[in-house]
């Protein structure tokens, strides 16, 4: 597992690979600042990033949710003290652990974990979120098909069904994808 730290303190950052290290068996990446931070993050490809701040600011949680967005990572964020409406902000930037006091050695490895899991949950919800829209777009189009056939042809619900799944299997397609072939032609045509 590759782990980036991003930590400034350097004696801290090596208390922290060391704490790693010892934890199990991993690669350590020390990021020195947070400037490009994404950008930075992205080019170790990492499995899990941990960031030790004291005061983190808006603007780094907007440059997290880049570097946690489209690689899907877990991010685990140690800060010194609570700030107003800053964990709410962590949470919509990605953040999967935000710790407020609580970078000490011992504690590292459950926290990681915590925030690995908790990822994977998420992840999964989201996964799960995006099949639900798509089977129910899919079954909008399905639905104005099925209307548009009973229409033309005169026929029931489940008779326009048959026709759109015969079609498909004749052309070796999806009904979904016959069914908005024939919405978009139908859309064309009035």
């Amino acid at each position: 597992m590759t782990i980036v730290v991003v930590e400034q303190d350097r004696d801290r950052a090596l208390a922290i690979v060391d704490a790693l290290k010892g934890a199990g068996d991993c690669e350590v990446v020390v990021i020195g600042h947070s400037s490009g931070l994404a950008r930075r993050i992205a080019a170790h490809s990492p499995d899990v990033v941990l960031i030790d701040i004291e005061n983190p600011t808006r603007d780094m949680l907007e440059e997290l949710t880049l570097a946690s967005g489209p690689l899907e990572r877990p991010v685990a964020m140690f800060v010194s003290g609570a700030a107003s409406g800053l964990a709410r902000a962590a949470v919509e930037a990605g953040i999967s652990a935000y710790v407020v006091d609580g970078l000490r050695p011992e504690r590292l490895k459950p926290i990681l974990d915590t925030a690995i899991a908790r990822f994977h949950v998420v992840h999964q919800m989201r996964a799960e979120l995006a099949e639900t829209r798509r089977a129910l777009e899919e079954r909008k189009v399905i639905d104005r098909a099925k209307g548009l056939i009973m229409k033309a042809r005169g026929v029931n619900e489940d008779d326009a069904y048959a026709i759109l799944r015969k079609a498909a299997m004749d052309q070796g397609r999806r009904v979904a994808e016959v069914a908005e072939a024939l919405v978009t032609a139908a859309g064309l045509l009035s």
